[in-house]
C-alpha cells in the first residue's frame, strides 16, 4: 500500500499563488505517473494535472492551463502542483494521486492510490 499525503493548502487571495506538495512513501516512486484532482462541495472529483514517470510528459485540465505546473522530484519522492492567478473557482479539496508503472491519465480510475487531500481556499 502506497500512502500519498498532500500539504501546503490553505487560504489566498483571488490572483494569489500556493504550491501543493504530495509526499509519497514508496521508494519506488519514479515508477509511477502521478496527478493532482479537485473536488467542491456538490461537485463530482475533476482532474487538474499529470505527469508522467520522467517528469517530461505533462497534461493540464483547460481550466487551469498556463495558470498552474505540475512537477516531481523523485529524489525527494514528490510531486508538486504550483498554483498561479488564483482564482474563486479553484476553491476545493486537492487530492493526489498515483499510478503504478502506467502513462500519465486523465481518468479518476487510473490511478491506484489517493491521498487524503488539502484544502485550497480562495477568496473573492
Amino acid at each position: 500500500q502506497v500512502q500519498l499525503v498532500e500539504s501546503g493548502g490553505g487560504l489566498v487571495q483571488v490572483g494569489g499563488s500556493l504550491r501543493l506538495s504530495c509526499a509519497a512513501s514508496e521508494r519506488t516512486f519514479s515508477n509511477y505517473a502521478m496527478g493532482w484532482f479537485r473536488q467542491a462541495p456538490g461537485k463530482e472529483r475533476e482532474f487538474v494535472a499529470t505527469i508522467g514517470r520522467s517528469g517530461v510528459s505533462t497534461v493540464y485540465a483547460d481550466s487551469v492551463k498556463g495558470r498552474f505546473t505540475i512537477s516531481r522530484d523523485n529524489t525527494k519522492n514528490t510531486v508538486y502542483l504550483q498554483m498561479h492567478s488564483l482564482k474563486s473557482e479553484d476553491t476545493s479539496i486537492y487530492y493526489c494521486a498515483a499510478r503504478r508503472f502506467g502513462a500519465p491519465s486523465t481518468l479518476r480510475n487510473a490511478y491506484d492510490y489517493w491521498g487524503q487531500g488539502t484544502q485550497v481556499t480562495v477568496s473573492s
